[in-house]
């Protein structure tokens, strides 16, 4: 074990603060200050904080865990732990074909290991049926950024733009909470004399800073966006040319917007028409301006062109590719961004590319040594590929995700689970999905190991190991390893991350994601580099600098420039009606993290939010007989789920929030509707129908 501190990242969010972490011998770990790094200086919240308490041995799992005959998960060897996987997956195979088997991965997992484990999926195991939790986090925006600028980075410039520019719209993001140290910038943005519009159904922390709130119904961004192009067009604010010089299909998406006049608006999204003019005003005085979109608006059926619609307002007032302006997704997890660039995601290789391109397969297969035709095409995304489970799927590998509390219909997706003939899965903690498995593999954790993660800003990150894991735990890099050795592939697994890294170089180069020119190295010495970073010279021979704001001088499409994409609102997939006449929304709280596997084993954190709630107007509460902390139901058509009232103002008296934190009787996602967004694949979380009915207690 280490004596110094070792600079390091949190293991939480997409914001990776930076953390100095000290071993005390009495076997704890010490959260420090690192006040070198420029996302948080230094700054963190109770999450990051309270970090290493979940790498004690009294929490977290410290040997394989197999099945018993009498049902029960009893420890076993790592010889016969791995051999029971391998055994299952090969006969799964033979019998079944290989698209019998699922791979499901992870946010949390970091770059080495997603490149890896799709590497495994489609190299070792052969099968197309690979996706990963982030497809619940940000794919929406991904699509639409993917459209409209040929190119998805969560943020297309560094946070510390932020406090310089004039007007920020954060749609849907309650960043308060959600990502606290974050929350510095807008209110360094405010004091520079900025303006901070939210658009958020509740009047959350986030809310109460913000100089304009703007509370739409659940499930009406899209046209809430639309009518602020209505009127930025109506009232002679666009940009004439940045629109001719750096944009194509103007006319098209113009002529949508024109459709969604403000007094139509006002009746769809509940926002007045004096509040939509001036949060255009707002928007468009200053001479620069952004809009930072999350989970509100890209998790829905329509998210896609949800956020496009917030690009189009981006592209039509001459934000994006501009310095202090522009358009970004705030990243959710850890490694949402990097998990899915290098081929975790049912349809992508290493560095962005896609699978369906002959020449990135040719890329790829020549790096990892294979033919191109031996590699399968895309397969389902996550939703489905769940759904597919016991049936068409039958034997699922899942590492870093924990599906029982975060898939939308998880009554649904837990049978699912159930009904396979073999699960196995890899895991810091026994989550509710580890506790399903047939097989429990434990494995090390970000101080335990090193690796890199990508940030919401694009940066790649060194997360440095600290610390030394206990006995009986290794690494998901020695996992794939050793289940390739057992599958009959002897080489292309190393279990050294760096040189797990080296390769993943060589696999991006040339692609939208290049990390070629990034090495450890590099990483260490520069505090993150920014991608794409291809490895090139510049004048002086300096490696490339990496890039922390894209699209300055052009789009990565076909003519260089910007797309808009016409879009037009339509309702949700499910509207309110006689029998589930309420909205229901879902998001997190600060305490708490994803599906608090993790964090729900800190006393700290869940003396802070012990368990879940049901948010309601005192309208509603008033026709319930509710009084608050009365027990509370919430009926969708998929199931039930029962939490004390929390009575608040501060949400529309036609909507009910839920945090998702927690499984049991509480668990949000027992309701959330597993419609599709059809591009992004997104579930519909956001937004639901419900009915929510008083509980007489015994």
């Amino acid at each position: 074990m280490q004596n110094s501190a070792t600079p390091t990242h949190c293991p939480y969010c997409a914001l990776q603060c930076g953390m100095n972490l000290t071993p005390a011998a009495d076997g704890s770990v010490e959260v420090t200050e690192r006040a070198d790094f420029p996302v948080n200086r230094g700054a963190l919240c109770g999450k990051g904080r309270t970090a290493p308490a979940v790498l004690s041995s009294r929490v977290r799992l410290t040997s394989p865990l197999v099945r018993s005959g009498d049902g029960t998960l009893v420890p076993a060897t790592w010889d016969e732990a791995l051999d029971r996987i391998a055994g299952n997956l090969a006969r799964t195979r033979q019998e079944h074909g290989a698209d019998a088997l699922g791979v499901f991965g992870g946010g949390g997992l970091t770059n080495e290991k997603a490149y890896a484990l799709g590497k495994f999926a489609r190299v070792v195991l052969g099968t197309s049926q690979i996706d990963y939790n982030g497809r619940f986090c940000m794919s929406s925006a991904a699509a639409a950024g993917t459209k409209a600028f040929g190119l998805d980075r969560g943020l297309p410039f560094p946070l510390e733009d932020v406090p310089r520019t004039g007007c920020v719209i954060l749609v849907g993001s309650n960043l308060a909470e959600t990502m606290p140290p974050s929350l510095r910038f807008f209110s360094e943005l405010k004091a520079n004399g900025g303006t901070l519009i939210v658009v958020d159904p509740r009047r959350t922390r986030t809310a109460e800073q913000a100089d304009l709130h703007l509370a739409p119904r659940p499930g009406t961004d899209l046209a809430l966006a639309l009518g602020l192009l209505h009127l930025v067009v109506a009232e002679g604010r666009v940009d004439e040319a940045y629109v001719e010089e750096r944009t194509s299909g103007w006319e098209e998406a113009r002529a949508a917007a024109m459709a969604h006049w403000p007094e139509q608006v006002e009746r769809i999204t509940g926002v007045s028409v004096p509040e939509l003019r001036e949060a255009v005003r707002l928007f468009c005085e200053p001479e620069h301006a952004m809009v930072l979109t999350a989970r509100g608006p890209e998790q829905q059926a329509k998210g896609t062109d949800t956020v496009g619609a917030w690009i189009n307002l981006c592209l039509a007032t001459g934000r994006v590719g501009r310095p202090l302006s522009g358009y970004g997704c705030l990243t959710g997890q850890g490694n949402g961004q990097g998990g899915r660039e290098h081929g975790q995601k049912a349809d992508q290789l290493p560095g962005y590319r896609k699978l369906t391109d002959p020449a990135a397969r040719r890329h790829v297969a020549e790096v990892w040594g294979v033919d191109p035709d031996s590699l399968p095409g895309p397969g389902r995304s996550a939703y489905e590929l769940l759904d597919a489970l016991g049936t068409d799927i039958r034997s699922l590998l899942l590492m870093g995700s924990n599906p029982v509390v975060s898939a939308p219909r998880a009554a649904h997706v837990e049978q699912r689970l159930r009904s396979l003939d073999f699960l196995a899965v890899c895991d810091v903690v026994l989550s509710e999905t580890a506790a399903l498995a047939d097989v429990v593999l434990p494995v090390t954790q970000w101080a335990e190991e090193t690796g890199t993660t990508t940030s919401l800003e694009g940066r790649v990150l060194l997360r440095r190991r600290a610390i030394t894991p206990p006995d009986g735990v290794r690494s998901d890099l020695e996992v794939l390893h050793e289940l390739a050795a057992r599958l009959g592939v002897e080489k292309g697994f190393p279990t050294d991350a760096e040189e797990v890294f080296e390769e993943l170089r060589r696999a991006s180069a040339g692609g939208l994601a290049d990390y070629s020119g990034i090495t450890y190295r590099r990483l260490a010495q520069e505090n993150g580099v920014f991608w794409p970073c291809p490895a090139q010279e510049q004048a002086g021979g300096a490696g490339h600098p990496g890039t922390p704001r894209l699209f300055l001088d052009r789009f990565p499409t076909e003519d260089g420039r910007a797309r808009f994409v016409p879009v037009s609102h339509r309702p949700s997939a499910e509207e309110p009606d006689d029998e589930y006449p309420v909205l229901l929304t879902t998001g997190r709280v600060v305490a708490q993290y994803q599906s608090g596997a993790q964090t729900r084993r800190v006393d700290e954190l869940n003396a802070a939010a012990p368990g879940p709630f049901v948010e309601l107007h005192p309208r509603l509460a008033a026709r319930l007989g509710a009084a608050e902390g009365d027990p509370v139901a919430v009926v969708s058509r998929r199931g039930r789920a029962v939490a004390p009232a929390r009575i608040t103002t501060g949400i529309r008296p036609d909507t009910v929030f839920m945090p998702f934190h927690w499984p049991g009787e509480g668990r949000a996602n027992t309701l959330t509707n597993p419609a599709l967004d059809p591009t992004s694949r997104m579930p519909e979380f956001k937004v639901c129908a419900v009915r929510v009915e008083a509980v007489t207690t015994p």
